[in-house]
């Protein structure tokens, strides 16, 4: 199994010894630091089989400054780097920076484009607008490589991904009972572009949900990704690990 989304650096010591404990579950996990305070940690926690993403979160695209700017260009360049990110449009929490959101998102594309990294996006709105928003900026931009972390369903995201080939990210909400249109996307999706993520400690699957989330409990959304893709448990693991493999280059 591979855990293509979390944030380990938001872990207790404690929930670190147990994901430790766990580890030999999974195939590979990407961690994500998000901000300048949490790059060092991120890349420190990138040991063995847990790789590292350096970005700026879209909630705090408002940092952005030449040396913020700076210390991102010299973080992206750790040997254990595997992507840029996450970062994307968020108008859900922070409606009120989207110029600098996107002053981010440009930046953080052209330095993924020049280091040869996927991008990894994320996107949140009450009112789908963010969503239409990342899918034009999608098409107007292009990126070689992007993953649509936590994918919701959107028609446009979905629309704009599969036309610049992205890859699709299921987190817990894949499990929910009431999410049926969200498995419907998963159904109609390439399956060479599907991929699992926990988001680590946030989106908890089921039986899960109201807890903490932990990088091993991806195998519950997997489960739910093979049923609704109608393959064996053992197929979709290896799908998705390969998948995670070619678009992260682990």
């Amino acid at each position: 199994m591979t855990d293509t989304h979390a944030h380990l650096d938001f872990l207790e010591p404690e929930e670190l010894l147990e994901v430790e404990a766990h580890l030999g579950e999974l195939r590979a996990v990407l961690t994500l630091g998000v901000d300048p305070g949490r790059w060092e940690k991120t890349l420190a926690l990138a040991q063995g089989d847990v790789h590292a993403a350096i970005g700026l979160h879209p909630t705090s695209a408002h940092l952005l400054s030449p040396e913020v700017e700076a210390a991102l260009r010299h973080y992206a360049r750790a040997e254990r780097v595997r992507a840029i990110g996450e970062t994307g449009l968020d108008y859900y929490w922070t409606p009120e920076t989207k110029s600098a959101q996107f002053r981010a998102l440009d930046l953080q594309a052209a330095l993924a484009e020049e280091l040869g990294l996927p991008l990894v996006l994320h996107v949140r709105s009450k009112d789908g607008k963010a969503e239409e928003d990342l899918a034009a900026w999608l098409r107007l931009h292009r990126p070689k490589k992007v993953a649509l972390h936590a994918y919701g369903g959107h028609p446009a995201l979905e629309e704009a991904g599969l036309e610049v080939g992205a890859y699709f990210s299921f987190a817990g909400p894949l499990t929910y009972k009431k999410n049926e249109a969200l498995r419907e996307a998963a159904r109609r999706l390439p399956k060479e572009k599907l991929l699992v993520e926990t988001d680590t400690p946030f989106l908890p699957p089921e039986p899960f949900r109201g807890q903490r989330n932990r990088p091993h409990y991806v195998r519950y959304t997997l489960e739910r990704l093979a049923q609704v893709l109608s393959l064996p448990f053992s197929e979709a693991e290896a799908l998705t690990d390969e998948n995670a493999r070619v678009c992260f280059g682990w």
